[in-house]
């Protein structure tokens, strides 16, 4: 039996390559990504960072008032919350390998790894939320709410 999915092209080195014309093999790309957030691709009407989130660790409580968000799961399970308030995150749902998740702007989220191992994940932003070419090797200690 032959191999139906062969080994995906070399994958560059994960940096920011927007906003130029780009391609690359994002699921490898997410599961090679060690630090909490990387820009992979910023242009001038939406961003794509990978994330990986320690087990244990989260994203942490945010809000993108004007900012549309997709995350996709690449490896591991977490437990994602969105709502109206930070005392009311009233959507509550377990992800896993191959979900989605859309993030409305205005709405409260985290997304808790609850397994063992490293969450990664990919995420798109429309507009970019992110400032062009950002590297955090871990969580920053405080986030911005606009």
């Amino acid at each position: 039996m032959y191999n139906l999915y062969p080994p995906s092209p070399h994958v560059p080195e994960l940096r920011d390559y927007g906003p130029e014309p780009f391609v690359i093999n994002i699921a490898e790309a997410a599961r090679r990504n060690q630090n909490f957030r990387t820009a992979l691709w910023t242009g001038y009407y939406l961003q794509l960072t990978l994330m990986s989130i320690k087990a244990g660790e989260e994203i942490g409580l945010e809000l993108h008032p004007f900012t549309d968000q997709f995350i996709r799961i690449e490896e591991g399970q977490g437990l994602v919350k969105m709502g109206n308030s930070q005392e009311c995150l009233d959507f509550q749902r377990m992800v896993y390998p191959g979900d989605a998740i859309f993030i409305p702007a205005g709405k409260w989220h985290n997304l808790i790894n609850t397994g063992n191992f490293p969450l990664k994940l990919y995420s798109i932003y429309a507009p970019p939320e992110h400032p062009r070419g950002t590297v955090h090797v871990t969580r920053p200690e405080e986030h911005h709410h606009h």
